[in-house]
This record gives structure tokens, C-alpha cells and sequence, in this order.
């Protein structure tokens, strides 16, 4: 026999078994109010400032912080899946400890942040397109982790650091969604 105490929350569901005429189950949950998606606010005099919704929240016209992964299709196509995901993690994870003291990484990874992490997990062709592409974020000053699957010395990924999504969005506009 089950019931269900009608109270706005907390609710607790209470379950008898029948074979086990002493055994009850309760379950308690507890509901909060809808995450919210945090925002980086300008802390600089050349940036405009963020507007706020009056609760403290930014709007949607505020700069979130994005962390970059980027993977091989040809590996994608050829490799274990598990295996191409792996090689995107230690990339991500790299990236992000390498630069565990930047401003950007210490927000994003923050305890009020963790749980809204932004991601965008893109694809290129091959080893020269992934090449070609650390090269130019090189060249353009975006810190990166060109992941290198070892012993073999294979380029497999890359990721970035977390970075506001207007400074680096450019340098990925023309790769396609991994899928």
C-alpha cells in the first residue's frame, strides 16, 4: 500500500511490502528552485558593463565562459568511441589544471559554477586540420592543450582553456558540431 503525503514540499512516499509486513521504505525529496546559468560580469573599464535583471542575474547579452574541445574525425571513424572520448577528456582536464590559477579557469571551475559548465565539443578532419588549428590559436595568444597520445606521439585533440566565449568563438566558427 503506498501513499503520498499532499503537502507542497517536502513529500515522502511511503511503501509497504506485503511479504514483509515490517519493512517500510520512505523516500524524502526535497525541491529547490531552478539552477541558475552563471555569466562572467566585465570587471574591465573596455568592456561594457553587464546588465542585471534586478536579482543579481545577468542577461542574455552577457559573455559566458567556454572551455573549447576539439577531436579528430578520422579518429572518431577508425578508433573505439570510449577511446576518442578519453583523449578529449585528458585534454579538457589538462587544459583546464595547466592554467588552475587564471582568473577565467578559477570561475569556471568555481563551486557556485561547476554545475553549468559550458562546453563545445567540435571536429576537424585529421591530424593536419588539428595541427593547422593549434597553430593558429598559437598565433592568436588562445592557450590550448594539443592533447599527444603516447608512446606513438599521435595529435589527437586539443582543448582550451576556459575562456569568455567572444575572445575565442572566431577561431572555431568554420569547424563543424562533433556528432
Amino acid at each position: 500500500m503506498a501513499s503520498l503525503r499532499a503537502s507542497p514540499f517536502p513529500f515522502t512516499f511511503t511503501s509497504s511490502n506485503s511479504r514483509f509486513p515490517f519493512s517500510i521504505t520512505r523516500i524524502r525529496a526535497t525541491f529547490s528552485s531552478p539552477r541558475r546559468v552563471w555569466t562572467r560580469a566585465s570587471n574591465s573599464m573596455s568592456e561594457p558593463s553587464v546588465p542585471e535583471d534586478g536579482n543579481g542575474v545577468k542577461t542574455e547579452n552577457s559573455d559566458v565562459l567556454v572551455q573549447y574541445v576539439v577531436l579528430r574525425r578520422d579518429l572518431i571513424d577508425t578508433w573505439p568511441l570510449g577511446s576518442v572520448v578519453a583523449q578529449g577528456c585528458h585534454a579538457s582536464v589538462c587544459a583546464v589544471w595547466s592554467q588552475k590559477d587564471d582568473p577565467h579557469t578559477v570561475e569556471y571551475c568555481s563551486p557556485q559554477n561547476i554545475d553549468s559548465m559550458h562546453k563545445v565539443t567540435l571536429e576537424v578532419k585529421g591530424e593536419p586540420q588539428i595541427l593547422n588549428l593549434s597553430e593558429k590559436l598559437t598565433a592568436g595568444g588562445i592557450t590550448h592543450k594539443l592533447w599527444m597520445e603516447q608512446p606513438e606521439n599521435i595529435p589527437t585533440c586539443l582543448a582550451t582553456k576556459p575562456y569568455p566565449k567572444s575572445v575565442v568563438s572566431s577561431f572555431f566558427k568554420k569547424l563543424k558540431l562533433c556528432k
